[in-house]
């Protein structure tokens, strides 16, 4: 695969130099300051654009509900109850949608126009792109001219082989062929620095791309989050390995220098958290895993392009050498397009720093859509349509995961209906990750379908992953072990909360106190109104990447007995064909003390 992209860069005019001295090995010493940075007397220039986008997971179709809007001081809404962001009185635009995308990509464009991308673009995609696999919307992301992307957690959810099938071409080995005919791959590669293969120590995918423009070399290294393997079913990331960030990329950096490529970005799938209520192209960054990433990173490094955690942000954060370095992301489905802009000096061949500047531009829908990408989703639509539009079941009210917050009434909702399906495994209880819930189930109909019915579609939208629902045997004591992995904690400074709550099904009741210290907020565990002992056996359900650990559940590994079901998406259609019309849970299930 290394070998396939460095004749990529032949092709683009890039320098060909062997990737083998490029080994793995031990981390590089901190970086020093280095020469060639300095923006005092900077000579002739060249201009280039960076257009960026990350977390688009699929979304062909503009999103909808929640996942449409973005916080714009400029938009033309406002929010009257703090839904959007918890503060009643945010302005905020509805975006979205790669029709809309594409036609503000055209207007953003120049000749000195590179698009890259920071991962996610696809998996936990809606079902006109999780159905063929997201090949359509890795071909849209072709035509568009996408040069690269690193890759995201989502892009390993079906393993590393289905990614390189995505890259380098060929029909689904079980799925066949799309509507579409012969996959041909992608003119792009996702980029992995720190994608480390178990068996040779060699790179699982490319780790960096060079592009030349304006008769200058940019050198793009590509990371995803090294907390990769908690986030991704174990299948997903078998065989792999997935090293520091900072490391990898600094070594890729002195290899990039020694070929001569001063000009360096990153496109990283890790970033920060924000402070809600602001403007999307301000810094109101919660400092974590993506400033730790940006302000580490080697100084030759100019420019970090970030992804991952869905928010949006332009920073300038010091690099180790002491000087500003812009650190961006943007949102996520598409509603936002990151603009950097800079200089790169002819005779150094670096990056000016001081003429970085940098903005997010809202993805709105006030502007005629590509009427090319129009037909083309229309006809993806039309493939899907069969089984998209067909009904499933009812609803007689909304059904959302509102903030995801604490236990909602989707959350629960899924749980029970996970419950019911692993009865055969001896299910007691079950437990469905937040995270996983992707979109509210809305009573409105979103077709012609009708006030109330749920379409296959509009499930699958809120159940993506294809995961498949397993059980094991916990004692009550590691019941109580896992549910105190659980996370509830409050900034003092913003009163932001940063919570992980499993969704229980109506068997289990608890206590969880969060004013207590971590290992004694659980208590008062009930299964079906009986309370819980230690040396209990318990039958627990949850889909399989809970249970290879995922989402920092390490518990459950511990689980023995394993029992394996039907896919989760199969789960939630089967409840609700059987429990049709159903009304919103009342939760409750977690005394939840705050």
């Amino acid at each position: 695969m290394i070998r396939a992209s460095l004749t990529r860069l032949a092709v683009a005019g890039a320098a060909v130099v062997g990737v083998a001295a490029l080994t793995m090995g031990t981390a590089a010493a901190s970086p020093a300051p280095h020469s060639g940075k300095h923006d005092k007397n900077p000579g002739p220039s060249v201009p280039v654009r960076l257009l960026t986008i990350n977390d688009l997971h699929g979304n062909l179709e503009p999103p909808t509900g929640s996942s449409s809007r973005i916080l714009d001081p400029n938009g033309p809404n406002v929010d009257t109850d703090g839904s959007l962001t918890g503060i009643a009185g945010a302005r905020y635009s509805i975006a979205g949608g790669a029709s809309y995308l594409v036609a503000h990509l055209k207007q953003l464009r120049d000749r000195n126009t590179l698009l890259v991308a920071a991962g996610d673009l696809i998996g936990a995609s809606p079902l006109l792109s999780a159905a063929y696999h997201d090949e359509p919307t890795v071909a849209l992301l072709d035509k568009l001219g996408l040069v690269t992307s690193s890759a995201g957690n989502h892009e390993f959810d079906e393993g590393i082989d289905e990614l390189k099938r995505i890259m380098n071409g060929g029909c689904h080995p079980v799925d066949g062929c799309s509507p579409a005919g012969t996959w041909k791959g992608t003119k792009f590669d996702y980029l992995g620095a720190n994608v480390i293969k178990e068996d040779s120590g060699d790179y699982a995918l490319p780790p960096f791309f060079i592009k030349k423009i304006n008769g200058v070399k940019i050198g793009f290294i590509g990371m995803v989050t090294q907390t990769t393997p908690s986030i991704v079913t174990a299948a997903g990331i078998k065989g792999l390995q997935f090293t520091d960030e900072v490391a990898a990329a600094n070594k890729v950096s002195k290899h990039l220098t020694k070929l001569g490529v001063k000009a360096q970005v990153v496109l990283v799938h890790e970033g920060d958290n924000i402070t809600p209520n602001q403007d999307p192209s301000s810094c109101p960054v919660i400092p974590g895993n993506g400033s730790r990433i940006a302000t580490g990173l080697d100084p030759q490094i100019d420019i970090v392009v970030s992804g991952h955690s869905h928010q949006a942000y332009v920073c300038k954060v010091k690099d180790p050498a002491g000087r500003d370095r812009v650190y961006t992301q943007g949102s996520s489905f598409g509603r936002a397009i990151t603009q950097i802009d800079f200089r790169i000096d002819r005779r150094t061949k670096d990056i000016i720093r001081s003429s970085v500047v940098a903005k997010n531009n809202v993805v709105t829908r006030d502007v005629a859509p590509d009427p090319e990408t129009e037909a083309y989703i229309k006809t993806w639509q039309e493939r899907v349509s069969t089984v998209a539009n067909k009904p499933v079941g009812k609803i007689t009210a909304n059904i959302g995961r509102g903030s995801n917050i604490g236990e909602t009434p989707l959350g629960d909702l899924i749980a029970d209906a996970q419950l019911e399906a692993t009865k055969e495994g001896g299910a007691e209880i079950a437990l469905m990750n937040p995270g996983g819930v992707r979109t509210d189930l809305t009573y409105a109909q979103s077709g012609s379908e009708g006030d109330g019915v749920v379409t296959y579609g509009e499930a699958f939208q809120v159940q993506p992953f294809n995961n498949l629902m397993q059980v094991v045997t916990l004692t009550g004591a590691q019941l109580k072990a896992l549910l105190e992995q659980q996370i509830w904690t409050v900034d003092p400074a913003t009163g932001g909360i940063t919570q992980r709550i499993l969704q229980p099904s109506s068997s289990l009741t608890y206590t969880f106190d969060t004013t207590k210290p971590v290992g004694s907020r659980v208590s008062d565990i009930k299964i079906n109104g009986t309370p819980v002992t230690d040396t209990q056996q318990i039958r627990v359900a949850a889909n399989n990447f809970l249970m290879g650990g995922g989402d920092g559940f390490t518990v459950f590994t511990q689980g023995t007995d394993l029992w394996s079901g039907p896919l989760d998406i199969d789960a939630f259609i089967a409840y609700l064909g059987a429990h049709s019309p159903v009304d919103p849970p009342a939760t409750g299930r977690i005394n939840l003390i705050r």
